[in-house]
């Protein structure tokens, strides 16, 4: 399988999960604004929506979105315990907290990113940020990960879009359990080999 990725974009999640499930995957490359990958092909011919991360199967079908990624990675390797068993109210409580990491965190960091933002834009996406953070602050108060004291693909996914706040100068001093889960997870080897291919860490 082949796994279409920007350095420290969202498609870090889906890496780090098929590293924790022991899971080899070719890494492609893409530069995300240019959309060509290392090779010069046409990323949006691959993948039309024209963003990472892409999955591209050995069936020569690809597979999109971040979310559906990581689950269809766990479920190869039901092991790894990294996602409930499909049918079960837990896998439900997985797909909710995905959900929401997808609509509400990942893509309110969006604009931050984007150099024509205004100054009063940024701030009220801060401020959103913050509000929706508290309750994941609220919850790693009392447990190690999102779902409890086992890490999941949805652990995954919090880290890798929270490691953003550095970038869009987002305070999260206010949020002491969030910080703490980020160096739990930034500890793990799994995470440390994934960001060291990527050009994140030194290696």
């Amino acid at each position: 399988m082949k796994l279409y990725y920007g350095p420290g974009a969202c498609s870090l999640s889906p890496h780090i999960v098929a590293r924790e499930a022991g899971i080899v995957l070719d890494l492609i490359k893409v530069d995300t604004k240019t959309k060509k990958t290392e090779s010069g092909a046409d990323f949006n011919a691959i993948n039309p929506k024209g963003y990472v991360p892409a999955l591209e199967l050995d069936s020569g079908e690809l597979l999109t979105e971040g979310v559906a990624i990581v689950q269809y990675l766990a479920d190869l390797k039901p092991a790894s315990q990294l996602a409930s068993a499909n049918g079960t109210f837990a896998r439900v409580r997985l797909q909710e907290m995905l959900t929401y990491l997808s609509s509400e965190i990942h893509k309110s960091y969006s604009p931050l990113f984007s150099p024509t933002t205004s100054p009063e834009v940024r701030e009220e996406r801060h401020a959103y940020l913050l509000k929706r953070y508290q309750l994941i602050e609220d919850r790693l108060a009392s447990q190690l990960f999102l779902l409890g004291d086992s890490f999941s693909v949805a652990d995954a996914y919090l880290f890798v879009v929270t490691n953003w706040a550095q970038h869009v100068k987002l305070d999260l001093s206010t949020l002491p359990a969030l910080q703490a889960f980020q160096q739990r997870v930034a500890a793990r080897p799994a995470v440390q080999v994934a960001m060291r291919a990527e050009g994140l860490i030194e290696a």
